[in-house]
């Protein structure tokens, strides 16, 4: 995480990762959505409805307000690995049932979703003083660190945009 910034450059940062994610899923293009590839048997759709499932939960959180835990939510009988916990590794269990949950959905409802989403996390953040923001400890959620160190984008650009550009060169190759 980098060094705590202001609200606005927060809000900032936000955006350009929205913009980001935007851009990628233009540069897919709608007639690859449901392909698989990107992620083994899993189709960009998937990706992005995995993708808005683990934001939401930063939703959750960011809505709920400094100083508030919101548990994780899932169906009864479904253990998973805390999110929260820096050492945790599964999380098999939640993305399993997360892609099942949103198979059947449209590529068009899963695309609003996410947009919905990423302009949830803003106004969340756009709600918050900014003491809020940029005071480390504010969230238990994020440890020692301030809001204004989260890394927004990251899950697509660390974890999951590698491997969709590698799909996307041999879809273009």
């Amino acid at each position: 995480m980098s060094t705590p910034r202001t609200k606005a450059e927060t809000l900032d940062r936000i955006e350009e990762a929205r913009r980001h994610w935007i851009s990628l899923v233009d540069e897919v293009g709608e007639g690859r959505m449901e392909q698989p590839g990107p992620m083994g048997e899993w189709t960009f759709k998937d990706l992005a409805a995995h993708l808005t499932a683990w934001q939401e939960r930063t939703v959750l959180r960011l809505e709920a307000g400094p100083g508030i835990d919101v548990p994780a939510t899932y169906p009864d009988g479904l253990t998973v690995t805390d999110p929260d916990d820096p050492d945790a590794t599964d999380w098999d269990p939640a993305n399993a049932w997360f892609r099942d949950r949103d198979k059947d959905r449209s590529v068009h409802d899963v695309l609003a979703d996410a947009e919905n989403s990423w302009r949830r996390v803003y106004a969340a953040v756009h709600a918050l003083t900014e003491s809020d923001v940029v005071t480390p400890g504010r969230f238990s959620w994020l440890g020692d660190h301030a809001l204004s160190e989260a890394d927004f984008g990251g899950h697509l650009t660390e974890e999951h945009e590698p491997a969709v550009r590698e799909w996307l060169a041999g879809q273009n190759g």
